[in-house]
């Protein structure tokens, strides 16, 4: 018997020992807003610079629930589960329900990097979608520089699958403070449910937490 699914993803929320991965609210904007215009960010998506509370504000209330009701992908606001205070967003997008595939995205604020919030998050994400909507695929790609977003891929298990040259775009600040465009490599990553045999584990030894999810 063949389990049919319908092509949207369900409106819930993510809990992991650290974190809660939920749909963004109106007051979230300024939170938002003020982590879109962090350097690191500017550089590394193509969110608009500089990034304005208008900005946020239809990111929240239009283009992030589009992305579920149309089927193209989901976001999640990511956020402490104690404080409640923003850590980040991620997204999966370019869903293909066919082949139960889709693209994962992730933007973590200043503040909390460097605690494993970025891998914890993204983790739970990738248990929820093989366990919970029978996904087969999930892919990433990263800029060639940017070494921090490579860092979360290896560290949950997924697998480099090459190169896409001069496939992405990124920005540059110059000697005048002012940001220009500039072509890169992507680098391809994926991983397959089977790939996260022990990673949950992995991920613990590292942050001191783990990312057992609860998803509702």
């Amino acid at each position: 018997m063949t389990t049919t699914f319908p092509d949207i993803f369900p409106d819930i929320s993510i809990s992991t020992e650290r974190l809660s991965l939920r749909t963004f609210d109106e007051e979230d904007i300024p939170a938002l807003a003020e982590m879109m215009n962090d350097e690191l960010v500017t550089a590394w998506s193509p969110a608009p610079y500089p990034y304005t509370v208008s900005d946020a504000r239809h990111w929240v209330t239009r283009s992030a629930p589009a992305e579920r009701a149309s089927g193209r992908g989901i976001v999640f606001a990511v956020s402490e589960f104690l404080t409640q205070r923003l850590v980040g967003t991620i997204h999966l997008y370019d869903t293909d329900w066919r082949c139960r595939s889709t693209e994962i995205g992730y933007i973590t604020a200043p503040w909390a990097r460097g605690e494993g919030y970025a891998s914890e998050a993204v983790l739970a994400t990738a248990q929820w979608l093989f366990q919970d909507q029978r996904f087969e695929r999930l892919e990433l790609r990263t800029a060639a520089d940017n070494t921090a977003s490579q860092q979360v891929a290896q560290k949950i298990g997924c697998i480099s699958e090459g190169v896409l040259r001069n496939a992405g775009i990124v920005r540059c600040r110059g000697a005048d403070g002012r940001w220009t465009e500039a072509r890169t490599d992507l680098i391809v990553w994926s991983l397959l449910p089977e790939d996260l045999d022990g990673v949950a584990g992995r991920v613990m030894d590292d942050s001191g937490y783990a990312a057992y999810p609860d998803w509702r």
